[in-house]
């Protein structure tokens, strides 16, 4: 007979592997049986009981096992494998803030980088802060998109996770703040069912520093995450979203699972489950996926 809840170990296999020690500490805390591998050296399940009062809290259990640099995750069994994954793009299914980038290539890279700092801390309205950095792109050739492109880099895992989750049949979306430019481009190269994001305006092959149509801020996030839920037949309850932002916190706060993922410290605070280590394979290991069952192509 199964447990009711299970930790969920994932160290980064890049860094290093996942220690013993930790995993012994970890089954400590939660009283947890002996540890079911999902990929060696990378992640375990240990089963363990639902947690009840004086049990160690998530914060608890993350600042444990911190030293070990591994993510904890302690999740009920009931209902892990998800059926709609939501996906932020920026720092998130790539490495890097393409409106960062942009701005870099274009000479105005620290006063945009600021303002993208102060949105996703939580200390500006995203919505405006989105319209000055874009009004700094004013006047500037959209051919610099190009460029950026080609530095862009995917997250360990982007594929993987949206692949393997399209495979057991979920649905899965990439819903950014940042640009349609970029996002049917990294959605076309992961696998995602859809995408969303913001139009810049482009006259004459320059940018105007103006968008095209209304903003897609936190609300409009989360307007996508129960579209989604509904068109697939299922509860929120069955819903996977991740991001690092504050503009991803409405979704991620909703979702049956939302993971922080190398998520800002305001995030932090809000989001107990969180993803500081390692990569988007850890949203598979979430889920009681093997990695041997992950799609590879």
């Amino acid at each position: 007979m199964s447990l009711p809840a299970v930790l969920t170990l994932i160290a980064d296999r890049r860094s290093g592997s996942l220690k013993p020690e930790a995993i012994d500490v970890a089954r400590t805390l939660v009283k947890g049986k002996a540890p079911i591998v999902l990929s060696e050296g990378e992640a375990v399940d240990i089963p363990c009981g639902t947690p009840g009062p004086g049990a160690p809290s998530a914060a608890t259990i993350r600042a444990t096992l911190a030293p070990y640099q591994t993510d904890a995750l302690l999740l009920k069994t009931r209902g892990r494998r998800k059926a709609v994954l939501v996906a932020d793009m920026d720092s998130t299914t790539i490495t890097g803030e393409t409106l960062d980038e942009l701005a870099d290539l274009l000479g105005c890279g620290e006063e945009v980088a600021a303002i993208t700092r102060a949105s996703m801390n939580g200390e500006l309205d995203f919505d405006s802060a989105l319209e000055q950095r874009v009004a700094l792109l004013a006047g500037k050739p959209a051919s610099t998109l190009e460029d950026v492109w080609k530095r862009i880099r995917l997250t360990e895992g982007a594929c993987e996770l949206v692949q393997t989750m399209r495979r057991h049949n979920a649905r899965t979306a990439l819903v950014s703040g940042g640009f349609t430019w970029f996002t049917q481009r990294v959605a076309s190269l992961c696998g995602f069912d859809e995408n969303y994001g913001n139009v810049l305006e482009i006259v004459d092959g320059k940018l105007t520093g103006r968008l095209e149509g209304p903003i897609l801020g936190p609300d409009t996030k989360r307007v996508h995450l129960d579209r989604l839920v509904a068109e697939r037949g299922v509860q929120l309850r069955a819903a996977l979203t991740t991001g690092d932002g504050s503009n991803d916190i409405p979704m991620m706060a909703t979702a049956g699972l939302g993971l922080a993922f190398h998520a800002k410290p305001n995030v932090r605070r809000i989001i107990p489950h969180q993803i500081n280590y390692s990569s988007l394979r850890a949203h598979l290991f979430a889920q009681g996926y093997y990695a041997r069952d992950f799609a590879t192509d």
